[in-house]
Protein backbone atom coordinates (compact mmCIF):
# COMPACT_ATOMS: atom_id res chain seq x y z
CA UNK A 1 0.00 0.00 0.00
CA UNK A 2 1.24 3.64 -1.01
CA UNK A 3 2.29 5.52 1.97
CA UNK A 4 -0.38 8.12 1.30
CA UNK A 5 -3.21 5.83 0.45
CA UNK A 6 -4.96 7.37 3.36
CA UNK A 7 -4.83 10.92 2.48
CA UNK A 8 -4.83 10.31 -1.74
CA UNK A 9 -8.48 11.54 -3.45
CA UNK A 10 -9.20 9.80 -6.60
CA UNK A 11 -10.44 13.49 -8.02
CA UNK A 12 -7.78 15.55 -6.74
CA UNK A 13 -7.06 16.87 -10.56
CA UNK A 14 -10.06 19.40 -9.40
CA UNK A 15 -8.06 20.78 -6.53
CA UNK A 16 -5.42 24.13 -7.19
CA UNK A 17 -2.54 23.20 -5.04
CA UNK A 18 -1.24 23.88 -2.81
CA UNK A 19 -4.18 23.29 -0.77
CA UNK A 20 -5.08 21.99 2.57
CA UNK A 21 -7.18 18.92 2.86
CA UNK A 22 -9.36 18.24 5.54
CA UNK A 23 -10.49 14.72 6.49
CA UNK A 24 -13.99 14.36 8.52
CA UNK A 25 -14.13 11.04 9.22
CA UNK A 26 -10.58 10.62 10.72
CA UNK A 27 -11.17 14.06 12.71
CA UNK A 28 -14.86 12.39 13.83
CA UNK A 29 -12.33 9.58 15.17
CA UNK A 30 -9.58 11.57 17.04
CA UNK A 31 -12.78 13.78 18.87
CA UNK A 32 -14.07 10.37 20.10
CA UNK A 33 -10.42 9.21 21.44
CA UNK A 34 -10.50 12.22 23.34
CA UNK A 35 -14.09 11.90 24.55
CA UNK A 36 -12.61 8.00 25.49
CA UNK A 37 -9.78 9.34 26.89
CA UNK A 38 -11.19 11.92 29.49
CA UNK A 39 -14.02 9.76 30.39
CA UNK A 40 -16.57 11.33 28.84
CA UNK A 41 -17.60 14.54 26.34
CA UNK A 42 -18.77 16.66 29.53
CA UNK A 43 -15.00 16.80 30.98
CA UNK A 44 -13.81 18.56 27.58
CA UNK A 45 -12.82 22.14 27.19
CA UNK A 46 -11.02 21.78 24.23
CA UNK A 47 -9.47 24.73 22.09
CA UNK A 48 -10.89 26.22 18.61
CA UNK A 49 -7.40 28.12 17.84
CA UNK A 50 -5.82 24.76 15.99
CA UNK A 51 -8.46 24.83 13.11
CA UNK A 52 -10.55 27.73 13.77
CA UNK A 53 -13.36 26.08 11.50
CA UNK A 54 -16.95 26.58 12.74
CA UNK A 55 -18.34 22.96 11.48
CA UNK A 56 -16.07 21.28 13.69
CA UNK A 57 -17.52 22.79 16.60
CA UNK A 58 -21.03 21.58 15.20
CA UNK A 59 -19.00 17.99 15.01
CA UNK A 60 -17.82 18.11 18.62
CA UNK A 61 -21.36 19.75 19.95
CA UNK A 62 -22.90 16.88 18.21
CA UNK A 63 -20.74 14.21 19.76
CA UNK A 64 -21.66 16.15 23.42
CA UNK A 65 -18.52 18.60 23.77
CA UNK A 66 -20.39 22.14 25.06
CA UNK A 67 -17.53 23.90 26.32
CA UNK A 68 -14.86 25.63 23.96
CA UNK A 69 -11.46 27.93 24.73
CA UNK A 70 -10.62 30.06 21.82
CA UNK A 71 -7.51 32.50 21.83
CA UNK A 72 -9.00 35.68 19.81
CA UNK A 73 -12.18 37.65 19.54
CA UNK A 74 -12.96 35.99 16.07
CA UNK A 75 -12.64 32.53 17.76
CA UNK A 76 -14.62 33.56 20.21
CA UNK A 77 -17.67 35.07 18.50
CA UNK A 78 -17.33 32.11 15.87
CA UNK A 79 -17.39 29.36 19.11
CA UNK A 80 -20.41 31.42 20.62
CA UNK A 81 -22.30 31.55 17.41
CA UNK A 82 -22.34 27.56 16.69
CA UNK A 83 -24.19 27.39 19.94
CA UNK A 84 -21.46 26.83 22.86
CA UNK A 85 -22.77 27.04 26.43
CA UNK A 86 -19.75 27.88 27.35
CA UNK A 87 -16.72 29.74 25.90
CA UNK A 88 -13.17 30.77 27.96
CA UNK A 89 -11.15 33.85 25.94
CA UNK A 90 -7.48 32.47 27.14
CA UNK A 91 -5.61 35.29 26.59
CA UNK A 92 -5.16 38.40 28.84
CA UNK A 93 -8.02 41.14 27.54
CA UNK A 94 -6.37 44.71 27.51
CA UNK A 95 -7.17 47.81 25.28
CA UNK A 96 -10.09 47.63 23.12
CA UNK A 97 -10.19 43.76 23.21
CA UNK A 98 -11.83 44.31 26.70
CA UNK A 99 -14.91 46.05 25.18
CA UNK A 100 -15.12 43.44 22.39
CA UNK A 101 -15.20 40.48 24.80
CA UNK A 102 -18.20 42.40 26.61
CA UNK A 103 -20.04 42.84 23.27
CA UNK A 104 -19.45 39.27 22.01
CA UNK A 105 -20.84 38.06 25.11
CA UNK A 106 -23.74 40.11 24.79
CA UNK A 107 -24.74 39.43 21.20
CA UNK A 108 -24.70 35.30 22.65
CA UNK A 109 -26.82 35.25 25.54
CA UNK A 110 -27.27 31.84 25.47
CA UNK A 111 -23.30 31.58 25.88
CA UNK A 112 -21.56 31.95 29.44
CA UNK A 113 -18.29 33.95 28.28
CA UNK A 114 -15.33 33.50 30.58
CA UNK A 115 -12.51 35.74 30.62
CA UNK A 116 -8.42 35.31 32.01
CA UNK A 117 -6.69 36.92 34.36
CA UNK A 118 -3.28 37.38 35.32
CA UNK A 119 -2.74 41.29 36.66
CA UNK A 120 -5.00 43.48 38.84
CA UNK A 121 -4.31 46.34 35.94
CA UNK A 122 -6.33 44.02 33.25
CA UNK A 123 -8.65 43.39 35.21
CA UNK A 124 -9.08 46.23 36.68
CA UNK A 125 -10.02 47.39 33.33
CA UNK A 126 -12.33 44.48 32.62
CA UNK A 127 -14.31 45.27 35.86
CA UNK A 128 -14.46 48.82 34.74
CA UNK A 129 -16.49 48.40 31.37
CA UNK A 130 -18.23 45.29 33.14
CA UNK A 131 -19.61 48.60 35.56
CA UNK A 132 -20.50 50.72 33.03
CA UNK A 133 -22.82 48.31 31.51
CA UNK A 134 -24.12 46.61 34.13
CA UNK A 135 -22.86 43.01 33.94
CA UNK A 136 -20.84 40.66 35.58
CA UNK A 137 -17.94 38.38 34.08
CA UNK A 138 -17.06 35.13 35.30
CA UNK A 139 -13.14 34.66 34.93
CA UNK A 140 -10.32 32.25 35.99
CA UNK A 141 -6.64 32.88 36.96
CA UNK A 142 -4.40 31.76 34.45
CA UNK A 143 -1.68 29.71 36.02
CA UNK A 144 2.40 29.76 35.58
CA UNK A 145 3.13 26.48 35.62
CA UNK A 146 6.93 26.89 34.52
CA UNK A 147 5.84 28.13 31.02
CA UNK A 148 7.23 31.66 31.90
CA UNK A 149 4.36 32.56 29.06
CA UNK A 150 1.45 34.21 30.69
CA UNK A 151 -0.25 33.49 34.56
CA UNK A 152 0.36 33.94 38.35
CA UNK A 153 2.83 31.17 39.46
CA UNK A 154 2.08 28.87 42.08
CA UNK A 155 3.27 30.44 45.11
CA UNK A 156 1.65 33.69 44.49
CA UNK A 157 -1.43 32.59 43.58
CA UNK A 158 -3.37 33.04 47.06
CA UNK A 159 -2.74 36.05 47.17
CA UNK A 160 -3.54 37.53 44.30
CA UNK A 161 -6.56 35.84 43.56
CA UNK A 162 -7.67 36.62 47.19
CA UNK A 163 -6.84 40.39 46.41
CA UNK A 164 -8.56 40.29 43.03
CA UNK A 165 -11.82 39.21 44.08
CA UNK A 166 -12.20 41.82 46.78
CA UNK A 167 -11.44 44.39 44.61
CA UNK A 168 -13.08 43.97 41.72
CA UNK A 169 -16.82 43.41 42.52
CA UNK A 170 -17.97 43.03 38.88
CA UNK A 171 -15.79 40.24 38.20
CA UNK A 172 -16.63 36.53 39.66
CA UNK A 173 -13.71 34.45 40.57
CA UNK A 174 -14.30 30.59 39.35
CA UNK A 175 -11.17 29.21 39.21
CA UNK A 176 -8.17 28.21 37.64
CA UNK A 177 -6.39 27.91 34.19
CA UNK A 178 -3.71 25.86 34.20
CA UNK A 179 -1.96 25.00 31.20
CA UNK A 180 1.44 23.46 30.47
CA UNK A 181 2.46 23.48 27.28
CA UNK A 182 6.20 23.37 28.19
CA UNK A 183 5.90 19.62 29.30
CA UNK A 184 7.28 17.72 25.86
CA UNK A 185 8.31 14.63 27.07
CA UNK A 186 7.88 12.25 24.74
CA UNK A 187 8.31 9.43 27.54
CA UNK A 188 4.63 9.17 28.65
CA UNK A 189 6.12 8.37 32.17
CA UNK A 190 7.92 11.35 32.54
CA UNK A 191 5.35 13.34 30.87
CA UNK A 192 3.11 12.13 34.22
CA UNK A 193 5.71 12.64 36.42
CA UNK A 194 6.04 16.65 35.38
CA UNK A 195 2.34 17.11 35.27
CA UNK A 196 2.12 15.86 38.53
CA UNK A 197 4.57 17.97 40.62
CA UNK A 198 3.20 20.65 38.84
CA UNK A 199 -0.32 20.08 39.77
CA UNK A 200 0.39 19.13 43.61
CA UNK A 201 1.54 22.53 43.82
CA UNK A 202 -1.83 24.00 42.64
CA UNK A 203 -3.43 21.44 44.83
CA UNK A 204 -2.53 22.95 47.67
CA UNK A 205 -2.95 26.37 46.18
CA UNK A 206 -6.59 25.49 45.84
CA UNK A 207 -6.91 24.27 49.59
CA UNK A 208 -5.05 27.67 50.95
CA UNK A 209 -7.55 29.51 48.75
CA UNK A 210 -10.21 26.99 50.35
CA UNK A 211 -9.39 28.54 53.54
CA UNK A 212 -9.33 32.07 52.81
CA UNK A 213 -12.82 31.54 52.07
CA UNK A 214 -12.70 31.47 48.05
CA UNK A 215 -13.78 28.23 46.14
CA UNK A 216 -12.17 27.10 42.91
CA UNK A 217 -15.36 25.33 40.93
CA UNK A 218 -13.84 25.10 37.48
CA UNK A 219 -9.88 24.00 36.87
CA UNK A 220 -8.82 23.70 33.58
CA UNK A 221 -5.86 21.55 32.97
CA UNK A 222 -3.73 20.37 29.70
CA UNK A 223 -3.16 20.48 26.33
CA UNK A 224 -3.26 17.83 24.07
CA UNK A 225 0.16 15.87 25.08
CA UNK A 226 -0.63 16.46 29.05
CA UNK A 227 -4.19 16.07 29.39
CA UNK A 228 -4.42 12.16 29.55
CA UNK A 229 -1.81 12.57 32.56
CA UNK A 230 -4.50 14.95 34.03
CA UNK A 231 -7.49 12.72 32.93
CA UNK A 232 -6.96 10.90 36.21
CA UNK A 233 -7.84 14.26 38.49
CA UNK A 234 -10.89 14.60 40.27
CA UNK A 235 -12.94 17.83 39.03
CA UNK A 236 -10.47 18.42 36.40
CA UNK A 237 -11.89 19.88 32.81
CA UNK A 238 -9.21 19.11 30.26
CA UNK A 239 -8.31 21.19 27.28
CA UNK A 240 -6.60 20.01 23.83
CA UNK A 241 -6.94 21.62 21.04
CA UNK A 242 -4.37 19.76 18.31
CA UNK A 243 -5.36 16.72 18.96
CA UNK A 244 -8.52 16.66 16.54
CA UNK A 245 -6.47 17.93 13.51
CA UNK A 246 -2.85 16.37 15.10
CA UNK A 247 0.12 16.82 12.91
CA UNK A 248 3.56 15.15 12.19
CA UNK A 249 5.19 16.91 15.09
CA UNK A 250 3.38 15.77 17.28
CA UNK A 251 2.95 12.50 15.83
CA UNK A 252 7.00 11.73 16.14
CA UNK A 253 7.10 12.93 19.54
CA UNK A 254 4.12 11.32 20.98
CA UNK A 255 3.62 7.90 19.72
CA UNK A 256 1.85 7.00 22.95
CA UNK A 257 -1.14 9.27 21.91
CA UNK A 258 -4.14 6.90 19.67
CA UNK A 259 -4.33 10.21 17.27
CA UNK A 260 -3.68 10.40 13.67
CA UNK A 261 -3.31 13.26 11.34
CA UNK A 262 -6.43 14.71 10.06
CA UNK A 263 -5.48 17.45 7.60
CA UNK A 264 -2.80 16.65 4.27
CA UNK A 265 -1.77 19.52 2.22
CA UNK A 266 -2.24 18.80 -1.19
CA UNK A 267 0.63 20.36 -3.43
CA UNK A 268 2.32 19.71 -6.78
CA UNK A 269 5.55 19.09 -8.55
CA UNK A 270 6.62 22.44 -10.54
CA UNK A 271 9.89 21.80 -11.81
CA UNK A 272 13.06 19.35 -12.20
CA UNK A 273 15.72 22.25 -11.59
CA UNK A 274 18.94 20.05 -11.36
CA UNK A 275 19.85 16.08 -11.65
CA UNK A 276 17.95 14.47 -8.87
CA UNK A 277 16.16 17.35 -8.17
CA UNK A 278 12.28 18.31 -7.59
CA UNK A 279 10.27 21.13 -6.67
CA UNK A 280 7.03 21.81 -5.35
CA UNK A 281 4.25 24.59 -5.22
CA UNK A 282 4.82 24.47 -0.95
CA UNK A 283 6.63 27.29 0.55
CA UNK A 284 6.42 28.67 3.57
CA UNK A 285 3.55 30.70 2.91
CA UNK A 286 1.47 27.49 2.33
CA UNK A 287 3.16 25.43 5.51
CA UNK A 288 3.70 26.60 9.18
CA UNK A 289 7.78 27.81 9.16
CA UNK A 290 7.65 26.58 13.22
CA UNK A 291 8.99 24.98 14.69
CA UNK A 292 12.66 24.89 13.48
CA UNK A 293 13.64 21.92 11.19
CA UNK A 294 11.43 19.78 8.33
CA UNK A 295 8.48 21.72 7.95
CA UNK A 296 6.10 18.82 7.11
CA UNK A 297 6.53 14.78 6.27
CA UNK A 298 6.39 14.33 2.37
CA UNK A 299 4.38 10.96 1.91
CA UNK A 300 5.16 8.61 -0.67
CA UNK A 301 8.89 10.72 -0.98
CA UNK A 302 10.36 7.82 -2.13
CA UNK A 303 13.41 8.42 -0.13
CA UNK A 304 13.96 12.36 -0.92
CA UNK A 305 15.36 14.53 1.61
CA UNK A 306 14.26 18.57 1.65
CA UNK A 307 17.37 20.57 0.72
CA UNK A 308 15.53 24.19 0.26
CA UNK A 309 12.71 26.00 1.28
CA UNK A 310 11.45 29.63 0.17
CA UNK A 311 8.11 31.48 -0.05
CA UNK A 312 6.92 29.71 -2.46
CA UNK A 313 8.93 26.56 -3.63
CA UNK A 314 10.35 23.30 -1.66
CA UNK A 315 13.02 21.74 -3.05
CA UNK A 316 13.80 18.35 -2.52
CA UNK A 317 16.90 15.23 -3.39
CA UNK A 318 16.34 12.06 -4.62
CA UNK A 319 18.39 9.72 -2.70
CA UNK A 320 21.65 8.54 -4.88
CA UNK A 321 20.76 5.59 -6.88
CA UNK A 322 17.05 6.36 -7.04
CA UNK A 323 17.26 9.64 -9.05
CA UNK A 324 14.85 7.66 -11.61
CA UNK A 325 12.33 7.60 -9.49
CA UNK A 326 12.14 11.03 -8.84
CA UNK A 327 7.99 12.68 -9.60
CA UNK A 328 6.67 13.93 -12.79
CA UNK A 329 6.55 17.08 -13.67
CA UNK A 330 2.77 17.82 -12.56
CA UNK A 331 2.35 14.87 -10.30
CA UNK A 332 0.70 15.61 -6.95
CA UNK A 333 1.68 15.01 -4.23
CA UNK A 334 0.58 15.10 -0.01
CA UNK A 335 2.33 16.18 2.66
CA UNK A 336 1.47 15.87 6.51
CA UNK A 337 2.50 19.74 8.38
CA UNK A 338 4.89 19.45 11.19
CA UNK A 339 2.55 22.00 12.91
CA UNK A 340 -1.08 22.49 12.01
CA UNK A 341 -2.19 25.08 14.20
CA UNK A 342 -0.08 28.24 12.35
CA UNK A 343 -0.87 25.58 8.89
CA UNK A 344 -4.60 26.25 9.33
CA UNK A 345 -4.51 30.24 9.79
CA UNK A 346 -2.75 30.04 6.12
CA UNK A 347 -5.53 29.63 4.32
CA UNK A 348 -9.32 30.91 4.12
CA UNK A 349 -10.78 27.59 3.00
CA UNK A 350 -10.02 24.06 3.33
CA UNK A 351 -11.49 20.82 1.18
CA UNK A 352 -13.03 17.97 2.33
CA UNK A 353 -12.43 15.00 2.02
CA UNK A 354 -15.52 11.59 1.70
CA UNK A 355 -15.25 8.37 0.48
CA UNK A 356 -11.62 8.89 -1.61
CA UNK A 357 -13.11 11.75 -2.88
CA UNK A 358 -12.42 15.76 -2.84
CA UNK A 359 -16.29 16.66 -1.43
CA UNK A 360 -17.45 20.11 -0.23
CA UNK A 361 -15.25 22.57 1.17
CA UNK A 362 -15.05 24.35 5.34
CA UNK A 363 -14.05 27.83 5.82
CA UNK A 364 -11.57 28.63 8.47
CA UNK A 365 -14.45 31.22 9.53
CA UNK A 366 -11.83 32.75 12.04
CA UNK A 367 -8.64 32.60 10.57
CA UNK A 368 -8.67 36.55 10.66
CA UNK A 369 -8.90 38.30 14.04
CA UNK A 370 -11.36 40.74 12.85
Amino acid sequence: MREDALYRLKNDEVIASPALICYPDIIRRNTQAAIDMAGGAARLWPHVKSHKIAEMIDMQVAMGIRRFKCATIAELDMTCARGAEHALLAYPLVGPNVERFLDTAARYPRTTCWALGDSLEALSQLDRACARRGVETRWLCDVNLGMDRTGVSADRLTAFCREAAARFPHLRFMGLHCYDGQNHQSDPAGRRAAVNSQMAAVAAARAALREAGLETPVVIAGGSPTFPCHAAEEGVFLSPGTVFLWDWGYQQSYPDLPFIPGAALLTRVVSHPGPGLFTLDLGYKAIASDPAGQRGCLLDGRGAVPVLQSEEHWVWRMPEGREDERPAIGETMYVIPTHICPTTALYRTVKLAAGGLAAGEWTVAARDRG
